[in-house]
């Protein structure tokens, strides 16, 4: 209760504070940004949380970096194989002494990056720490291990494909895509995947351009002080090497056609619609990402007319949701609807299209757009309520931008855009030409197909 009530009074001095200064900025905390000589970022944000610390260290490697034909996938293994251990903290040790001051650990991937992060006791930062910069300059594995890993990779694609909705995303990316590393999934393709074991030696190479400290920033929040950190880091990754290798990630030519796919699914399911837009690449200095981000909440969200009517009061589908993209390049802006009649697939592809055709032709209530604007803002602070989550909110930022200060610019944009940009952002990106529709039926269902 006690801390409900300071919460409640620091929300009421920040109410007085923005009346009196005008918007502040959407991330709250104080923080210090340092490069080491080495090119390594670090991130150290001092909480009000006690005792506890998350680091987040971000690589900015993911299957978007894989720009060699016949290796898609190798960001997310070394996911895996990251915790393989090193001379001085081989796997075992390593886990043992997470698990004796008690640490959650773990890590993901994605397009764009590779996150391993871990939350502790603040005592314990020197501990972690020194882990950390071992395995990033350190790791070993056997050949042996390295096959054995690639399997656990292949039996986790397997167990992902088992999902109509990881296959579905799967073909669509394949579909919207020709020559950009975004055509393949996080996962890769399958015949690479298959063909991971017999590449030990790329494995070596790949670690050796990307793992380097230039690609990395480290996010420590939560109860720390920042020369503390700094000396810290200095200590167990100042003699990180920096790397020389930068990828070229090749470039997506305009699409100037709708494309179409399907998906047989061979179980029974019911049948699945996802429509695809061309949309640019994350941007915190114009209005256009942010622009598309309130699209997708006004447009196909829970609180939208088009949920409430095809969901809701007529029942022709029971999932209907939409996203916008942001990512280091260009990328898709989403629409997926669950459909609960094959027969009612076309009429709810139509229904959709016609929705985005209605934020083409007029401006969006500007009371719709400042509730949005409110909702983002405020869902955002909500979430950042332990030092984990503050954490795994500016890893995302980071990723794009190496800087928290990215997250500020953006909310900036979202408090600056009207009716307008709104407008101008659906006719601009959500066209015909840009277009991909998949769909997926079971055993019984039709195909849906494209206009």
């Amino acid at each position: 209760m006690e801390w409900m009530v300071s919460k409640l009074l620091m929300l009421g001095c920040c109410a007085a504070a923005f009346a009196a200064q005008g918007p502040l900025k959407v991330f709250p905390y104080s923080y210090t940004q340092e490069d080491l000589p080495n090119g390594l970022r670090l991130i150290t944000v001092p909480t009000d949380y006690p005792n506890i610390v998350a680091t987040y260290i971000v690589v900015q490697t993911g299957s978007r970096n894989e720009v060699e034909p016949g290796h898609t996938g190798f960001a997310h293994l070394f996911e895996h194989l990251m915790f393989k251990g090193t001379e001085k903290f081989p796997s075992a040790k390593y886990d043992e002494m997470l698990k004796h001051i008690g640490a959650a650990s773990n890590a993901f991937t994605n397009d764009d990056f590779t996150c391993y992060y871990t939350t502790f006791s603040k005592e314990d930062l020197p501990t972690v720490l020194a882990m950390e910069g071992d395995r990033f300059q350190n790791l070993k594995y056997s050949e042996p291990e390295f096959k054995t890993e690639t399997l656990a990779v292949l039996g986790e694609y397997n167990k992902n494909s088992s999902s109509p909705f990881s296959k579905l995303g799967e073909v669509l990316d394949d579909t919207a895509f020709d020559r950009h590393t975004y055509k393949h999934t996080t996962m890769g393709f399958l015949k690479d995947i298959q063909d991971m074991p017999n590449q030990f030696e790329y494995s070596l190479k790949f670690f050796d351009r990307y793992y380097r400290p230039e690609y990395t920033t480290i996010i420590v929040v939560g109860d720390v002080k920042p020369k503390p950190t700094r000396a810290l880091v200095d200590k167990y990754w100042g003699d990180w090497k920096h790397g020389s290798y930068k990828p070229e990630i090749p470039v997506e030519p305009p699409q100037k056609a709708p494309r179409t796919n399907h998906v047989d699914w061979p179980s029974p399911t019911l049948p699945i619609v996802t429509i695809a837009f061309k949309a640019p690449a994350y941007d915190d200095a114009t209005k256009e990402a942010a622009a598309l981000d309130v699209l997708a909440f006004l447009a196909f969200s829970a609180n939208s007319d088009l949920y409430q009517s095809l969901v809701v009061q007529e029942q022709k589908a029971d999932l209907l949701s939409g996203s916008s993209p942001n990512n280091v390049d260009p990328s898709l802006f989403e629409i997926i609807a669950r459909v609960k009649k094959p027969g009612d697939i076309e009429f709810v592809r139509d229904r959709i299209l016609a929705a985005i055709r209605g934020f083409q032709d007029k401006p969006v209530d500007r009371a719709r757009l400042d509730a949005v604007r409110k909702r983002l803002r405020y869902s955002l602070a909500l979430r950042m309520d332990s030092s984990d989550a503050i954490a795994g909110i500016l890893a995302r930022y980071v990723a794009l931008r190496r800087t928290p200060e990215s997250m500020n610019r953006l909310f900036e944009q979202y408090a600056q855009l009207t009716p307008e940009d709104v407008q101008q952002a659906a006719a601009k990106y959500l066209v015909e030409s840009g277009r991909s529709i998949v769909t997926l039926t079971g055993p019984d269902g039709a195909s849906g197909g494209g206009q």
